[in-house]
């Protein structure tokens, strides 16, 4: 049976990919199913094999450490801030993201990131059937985040045409950036955030050369990437500042989406007798259901994967540990997955906004397909919830 909905599952996300495509005669189905043979080897490496959990562990364990390290930063400033054995989510969870940020900057200026992320990006564009700018931007998303991605292609915003330009996007919105892997750590087991990240790079291609299908010429295939030329502790601030903004943002977007939430909840229970985010789950629980989740559960599922949706994965990762106790290990696994990535309402700002900074026509245009993104990216994260549930 498991089999079964996971097909019907993958079957419902390419056909919903399909039926808003902007050119399905220029669909290239072989670097479609190469990529999807590569995240169902992944997966299963990561999730099913002892070589896969020792990885696993490995990472976490790296990050455990690094939120020690930074643990001992947050201590020294607000120490005496929280109460005795209290765990405050901004001191513990939110600004760890500096010192993350910090050693980002580190491997930046040292020219070990540019490195990793040029060869991975041109190992990635021999599979993934779009060109090397696609595929380097899939990796940098990865690394520096949706809105500051952008910054490091600027010189080429201007030139790109709207397809490119929407596969751009689509990545960015599909990944999440590596300063904030620890404060998802924190929050959901280490193992599916590393799945998420490696299913979601795989999983943004195949979406794009659905909705997106085009052709990349040797001439248009260019790579400039804006490079500053920094001190080493100008670097350290920048980032420092950098890391302490993300943080202070995410905090600020919890606490207003937390507050709204609660009052929406309450204003719909009053006028409907259920609240707002129980009508999303039954809305959500087909989908939760395709990708693998029990019906038992689905709508439980289905409201922290619509919350998710309409506010941001913090959100949504706050309410999965509230409902995890009357949820199963599968189940938790595969909304886990799914909460890994920018795709919500409020990144259609943010990767526009961040556009728009480096290149105002640029940035309207992605204000036009702002939705179509979302929808896109989405879509990724159900065929990567689909293939984790597959596995697990």
């Amino acid at each position: 049976m498991k089999y079964i909905i996971f097909l019907a599952g993958v079957a419902a996300v390419f056909l919903l990919a399909f039926l808003v495509s902007n050119d399905r005669k220029k669909i290239k189905y072989k670097p479609i199913l190469v990529m999807l043979g590569l995240q169902l080897i992944l997966t299963y490496f990561l999730l099913n094999t002892g070589v896969g959990l020792i990885i696993i562990k490995g990472i976490s364990k790296l990050f455990e450490k690094l939120l020690s390290y930074a643990a001992a930063g947050v201590e020294f400033v607000f120490g005496g801030l929280a109460n005795e054995a209290a765990m405050p989510f901004f001191l513990t969870v939110l600004l760890p993201i500096v010192f993350i940020s910090v050693l980002i900057g580190i491997a930046q200026h040292f020219r070990i990131l540019p490195f990793i992320i040029k060869w991975i990006g041109f190992a990635l564009s021999k599979v993934n059937g779009l060109g090397r700018l696609e595929s380097y931007n899939a990796v940098a998303s990865a690394v520096f985040g949706q809105s500051e991605v952008f910054i490091s292609v600027k010189k080429l915003l201007g030139h790109l045409p709207k397809h490119r330009l929407y596969t751009l996007c689509t990545s960015a919105m599909s990944t999440v950036s590596a300063s904030i892997l620890g404060a998802y750590m924190a929050m959901i087991d280490p193992k599916y955030v590393v799945t998420a990240l490696v299913l979601n790079l795989f999983g943004g291609f195949i979406i794009a050369n659905i909705i997106n299908p085009y052709e990349v010429t040797e001439d248009d295939d260019i790579i400039e990437i804006e490079e500053e030329k920094q001190t080493f502790f100008e670097m350290l601030g920048e980032y420092i500042m950098d890391g302490f903004k993300v943080a202070v943002i995410v905090g600020a977007m919890l606490l207003g989406f937390v507050a709204l939430i609660a009052l929406i909840n309450d204003v719909f229970d009053m006028i409907f007798g259920i609240t707002f985010q129980t009508m999303l789950g039954y809305v959500f629980a087909p989908v939760a259901f395709l990708v693998g989740i029990p019906w038992a559960e689905a709508v439980s599922a289905g409201t922290i994967m619509a919350t998710k949706l309409v506010s941001n994965e913090f959100v949504a990762m706050i309410d999965l540990g509230k409902y995890a106790k009357d949820m199963s290990d599968r189940t938790i696994g595969i909304v886990s997955v799914f909460l890994v990535s920018f795709a919500n309402f409020s990144s259609i700002g943010i990767i526009t906004g961040a556009v728009k900074g480096l290149h105002e026509e640029q940035g309207n245009t992605v204000a036009r397909f702002g939705l179509k993104l979302l929808y896109g990216a989405t879509l990724v994260s159900i065929l990567s919830a689909a293939i984790a549930g597959l596995f697990l």
